[in-house]
């Protein structure tokens, strides 16, 4: 029984460093990930963006990907708040590990980087699909443009990428503009546009293609032009964030510190965009930028401190929340002319957009509406970038009890004048009938 005792304390204390990486409200950014990885080569090849995650205070755990002692959850807990699949070319993982523990470790809301390549397996390919987006069937395809593509020596297929149509959101892509074309040589992937959760990052220009570059064309290829996304991410409903990339040399030193020249400019840039294109969207997938949350969710009648346990028909009320924005180190207040509170039942009866005081506070005051049942106070706030926010607090409406009803209402004023003459007139009748000859 000692002994047994022994090794369960010992257990619990080795779990304790685990979690207190972990994902939280009070620091909402990924700290513990665990990197799996073709070859520990690329720990090599790709240092310059692994040190940048590192610089930051993220704790890197590198894997094989095949490793037979690889797991994402210890006791029910999960291990890791994110992780990044560099082995584009694994046909299955070591360990507990498969796709459905995959998709099981965004469902739980946690992070994901996949990069993939011409040598992708069906498992990587299975992963990006359900996470939205879905790369070119002919596992020899890849990108060619003969219009944008990177000037260089040994480059005679226009496989290597000169990218410079990015998404307009500095919040993902960070408020200083990335100027230098972005280096990328891989496979394309297609966005369904209805679904709203996946966005395109880096698109392919209009002359883009994807085919075998060592084929004739018998046929014309499955994605064209724009519709082509080289690099996408996803924001879940859980507000998981996944990145999926078609290039895993899109992070490699080589691309990183390469020089660029893109196709018919005269321009020449010493470094490629790919370092602070990489740095800034991890900084997002990361919840280091773009996390909102809210507290103090309140609600009184004008006049009051105190929230009652039901309103009634006609009050006068004031709604508040304060909204605070994660800047990767603190939370400071979130200011923006866009957050409406709903006051619903079964639709909206009252809309209306919530003011701020540039501290975090948002408010505004209506009055209840004249119809009794049970509404709900609702915010759904949901911006581009951003993690969605889901509020709602329920509360009745009564109606005017017996006694609070005014004795004499003016708009019934004709009634009771109605009333009153009907009775003179009766008595006036009675009189002239009993007594008149």
């Amino acid at each position: 029984m000692v002994r047994v005792a022994s090794l369960l304390l010992f257990a619990v204390i080795s779990l304790v460093p685990l979690l207190s990486y972990s994902f939280s409200a009070e620091n909402p950014t990924d700290r513990r990930i665990l990197v799996l990885v073709d070859d520990l080569a690329i720990r090599s090849s790709h240092s310059v963006f692994f040190n940048s995650l590192q610089s930051r205070g993220f704790d890197l755990d590198f894997k094989v990907a095949d490793d037979p002692k690889i797991s994402l959850q210890r006791y029910g807990q999960y291990l890791y708040d994110g992780l990044i699949l560099f082995a584009p070319s694994i046909q299955r993982f070591g360990g507990s590990l498969d796709q459905n523990a995959v998709l099981d470790f965004v469902d739980a809301g946690h992070d994901l980087i996949l990069a993939a390549d011409s040598s992708a397996s069906d498992l990587i390919r299975g992963i990006a699909t359900e996470c939205g987006v879905d790369f070119d069937e002919d596992p020899e395809a890849l990108v060619i443009d003969h219009t944008s593509y990177a000037v260089s020596e040994s480059e005679g297929e226009h496989t290597l990428i000169a990218g410079d149509d990015l998404i307009q959101a500095d919040i993902i892509l960070g408020e200083k503009k990335i100027e230098a074309p972005i280096l990328f040589r891989g496979i394309g992937h297609s966005v369904n546009p209805s679904n709203s959760l996946v966005l395109k990052v880096l698109s392919a220009s209009p002359s883009a293609y994807s085919a075998n570059p060592k084929t004739k064309l018998s046929s014309p290829p499955s994605l064209t032009g724009s519709a082509i996304s080289l690099v996408s991410v996803t924001q879940a409903r859980n507000n998981a964030r996944m990145l999926i990339s078609g290039s895993l040399d899109l992070f490699s030193n080589r691309f990183l510190r390469s020089g660029v020249q893109k196709a018919g400019s005269k321009t020449k840039y010493d470094k490629s965009g790919n370092e602070q294109f990489v740095a800034e969207i991890s900084k997002w997938v990361f919840h280091e930028r773009g996390h909102l949350k809210a507290v103090n969710v309140g609600h009184h009648k004008v006049g009051e401190a105190t929230e009652p346990a039901m309103y009634r028909i006609n009050d006068d009320l004031e709604y508040s929340v304060e909204i605070y924005e994660w800047s990767g180190t603190s939370w400071k207040p979130y200011i923006a002319d866009d957050v409406q509170v709903q006051f619903y039942m079964m639709s909206p009866y009252v809309l209306k957009t919530l003011s701020n005081d540039e501290k975090g506070l948002y408010s505004t005051s209506f009055k209840v509406p004249d119809v009794y049942g049970v509404f709900q106070f609702k915010v759904e706030y949901q911006k581009l970038g951003y993690t969605s926010l889901s509020l709602s607090k329920q509360i009745p409406v009564r109606p005017f009890r017996h006694n609070e009803y005014e004795r004499f209402i003016t708009a019934a004023y004709p009634y009771y004048g109605a009333s009153f003459s009907t009775m003179a007139a009766f008595f006036i009748f009675s009189i002239v009938y009993l007594y008149h000859k």
